[in-house]
């Protein structure tokens, strides 16, 4: 067979015959349809490569079995109408005692009525540090004698037969059960300014931020006044000399998370904030931590977790003393949830672009052929009403 022949009969196969040029009709009509379909092409093909270079997740539900590891608590947490001087941290495992083992790096900045530090270097804050008073004023201590035995104020005992500080009577009065009402009648407390150091701090905040990693139980942290101490194995806060005092515990928490962040994670605590109308009032976040680990396109893995949250605020009743503060009550899952990113098809892609050019160039043909012919049809119509 010819050469000539055999590309004669290979025309036959041809799906795209072609037009002769003189044949071929350009309207106004089909110019605008074939910009507006190019756009509309554009606009797809961006949609679907922007869809083709964003990674795909797949998530899964396993058993955790990272039980020797720690959690991570990241947070940051305002109290605009409560003095750094008066809070205190604790953490507390699912037992009621204070955990060991707590890594943390903790900090208190002060803050003025509109907020705005008052100290250009935080101070460090200790896990279950007893509050101490700052001395507001710059006339230097009196010198005294380091063997000097001072009074107790009738709380002496055989742990405490001197009180030679403010501390040393406020713990002794603690060891007796007894109240310390009126701080400025204990000459230790007036010494060391303990009442001036609360009248100025009552119109100060305190921004309260760090890092806890705690062991992997239920537990709490919490920030209320009044230092902390373990009582007939009960945790409780001695409110020595901090009678009377009305504590607003009106908060804003910038930041708490569970861990490092990762890609989607919402945190649904972030900038949220709860007012206190009144005093005492204990605010309690119920905390469901799910443990979970993020493994990037590149195979790196981010093992964090995320949580929901309830909240609750709880009054005191009529005659009952309540502990104000910010207590975050937290419960680890025992199932862990992993995310896989991986890429998307690149033949998925290029099938959609396709479908995309092919879809839009058939349409727009069937609408320029309609719009075409029913010009024509219109045209016929008028030259028989006009004949």
């Amino acid at each position: 067979m010819q050469t000539g022949s055999v590309f004669d009969f290979l025309k036959k196969f041809d799906a795209y015959p072609k037009t002769l040029e003189d044949f071929r009709i350009k309207t106004f009509y089909g110019a605008i349809i074939t910009i507006v379909s190019g756009i509309f092409m554009f606009g797809l093909f961006v949609s679907e490569l922007s869809y083709y270079l964003s990674v795909e997740v797949h998530s899964e539900l396993l058993v955790d079995a990272t039980l020797d590891q720690k959690v991570k608590i990241n947070f940051d947490i305002t109290f605009p109408k409560t003095g750094c001087d008066y809070l205190s941290m604790d953490a507390i495992d699912v037992s009621g005692e204070q955990q060991l083992g707590v890594d943390h790096d903790i900090y208190k900045e002060r803050l003025d009525s509109s907020g705005a530090p008052l100290n250009s270097v935080p101070e460090k804050e200790e896990i279950g540090k007893t509050v101490e008073t700052a001395e507001t004023t710059t006339t230097p201590p009196p010198i005294l004698d380091p063997n000097r035995c001072e009074s107790c104020y009738g709380a002496e005992s055989a742990q405490f037969k001197c009180c030679n500080t403010c501390d040393q009577v406020r713990q002794a009065y603690k060891l007796k059960g007894w109240a310390l009402s009126n701080p400025q009648s204990i000459e230790q407390c007036k010494r060391e300014g303990f009442s001036d150091t609360i009248t100025v701090t009552q119109k100060e905040g305190c921004r309260v931020y760090g890092v806890l990693k705690v062991n992997k139980v239920a537990g709490n942290f919490h920030i209320a006044p009044g230092r902390s101490f373990q009582q007939h194995h009960v945790h409780v806060h001695d409110m020595q000399g901090l009678a009377g005092q009305q504590f607003n515990v009106t908060h804003r928490i910038r930041h708490l998370s569970f861990g490092d962040e990762y890609p989607g994670i919402v945190n649904p605590l972030d900038e949220t904030e709860q007012i206190a109308d009144q005093s005492a009032v204990m605010f309690q976040y119920y905390v469901k931590v799910v443990p979970t680990t993020y493994v990037e396109v590149s195979g790196k893995e981010v093992k964090t977790n995320q949580f929901s949250v309830t909240k609750h605020r709880k009054f005191p009743n009529l005659g009952e003393q309540a502990l104000p503060g910010v207590f975050i009550i937290y419960e680890l899952s025992p199932m862990m949830v992993k995310h896989t990113e991986k890429a998307r098809s690149f033949m998925h892609f290029l099938t959609s672009v396709c479908a995309i050019v092919g879809g839009v160039f058939t349409v727009a043909g069937l609408l320029d052929s309609a719009v075409y012919n029913s010009g024509k049809i219109i045209h016929k119509f008028q030259i028989g009403k006009l004949s």
